[in-house]
């Protein structure tokens, strides 16, 4: 065969398989084609594309596709405003849905002028790399070591460091996308419905005077709290004072007026108030190291 109908044989057989594989590619699409409904590109449009996961799904467009089956409602994304949550609401029949906030919360108040730090850490700024180094050096092994992990995780600027190297939550930005319960080696975070005044800032399971040693406002499980409080909202475990937030409805500011360190507060507006009783915190330099 010469050389010229060698290449035109050759190209005549590329052009049968070229038209071969794509009608099989024609028949394909058309016996797998699988409908989407356009609504979900619309849905997913309006969602904020933050992928925080609060809603419960992996992101955005997972959330996008159960909305439109019907699975959830607008109001579970907690990023986006309640007016563009309505819009959506609107465009596909249904109720927003109404959904208590919730926020991230912090189960410590010993920051580095009433908590003790035996031994100073030099290494990564970093409380998961602190952690791995004997415990991060701080006396009170349950309590925050104040290197900002969840800080930098947060990607909702909800977290800031305070002058003592405590996490402050801003409530009004948190998503409750759960990363700085991830993030903290302490597990010292939790998501917690917003209406839950009585709060328990601590997690030490040390008792009495060993406890307060190591942090001026410990909890020392003296059960004065459980004591005042309505019979079955608080109870002491492990040494710690325990809300039932099932018992939520009976919660009332009497459990904290005794608390000697202030370590069970009651959260308002403002921010975390203490008892009468509650030793005063003059100091506002860092204690000592060692």
């Amino acid at each position: 065969m010469s050389p010229i109908l060698h290449i035109a044989a050759s190209g005549a057989f590329m052009a049968s398989l070229g038209v071969t594989l794509a009608s099989l590619l024609a028949f394909a699409n058309r016996r797998l084609y699988v409908f989407e409904d356009p609504r979900i590109d619309q849905v997913d449009e309006m969602l904020p594309h933050a992928n925080c996961g609060a809603c419960g799904t992996a992101g955005c467009r997972q959330f996008a596709e159960a909305l439109i089956d019907g699975r959830t409602d607008p109001g579970k994304c907690t990023v986006n405003t309640a007016e563009t949550n309505q819009v959506i609401a609107d465009l596909l029949g249904v109720a927003v849905g109404d959904h208590e906030k919730q926020v991230a919360r912090l189960a410590c108040g010993g920051g580095t002028h009433v908590a003790r730090t035996r031994a100073r850490y030099e290494g990564m700024k970093s409380c998961r790399a602190a952690a791995l180094v004997s415990g991060g050096g701080k006396a009170c092994s349950w309590g925050c070591l104040g290197l900002a992990d969840c800080a930098e995780v947060c990607d909702f600027d909800a977290i800031a460091m305070d002058r003592h190297g405590l996490p402050l939550v801003d409530a009004a930005k948190c998503t409750a996308c759960g990363d700085c319960i991830e993030v903290c080696p302490k597990g010292l975070f939790s998501l917690q419905p917003a209406n839950h005044r009585l709060w328990v800032a601590c997690k030490n399971q040390q008792l009495g005077d060993e406890a307060e040693l190591e942090c001026q406002v410990a909890c020392t499980a003296c059960g004065r709290c459980a004591a005042d409080a309505p019979e079955g909202l608080l109870t002491l475990r492990n040494n710690l004072a325990t809300v039932d937030y099932g018992n939520n409805r009976l919660a009332s500011r009497i459990a904290i007026e005794r608390c000697p360190t202030g370590a069970i507060v009651w959260l308002d507006n403002e921010g975390a108030v203490k008892g009468r009783d509650a030793k005063k915190v003059v100091r506002q330099e860092a204690l000592p190291v060692g």
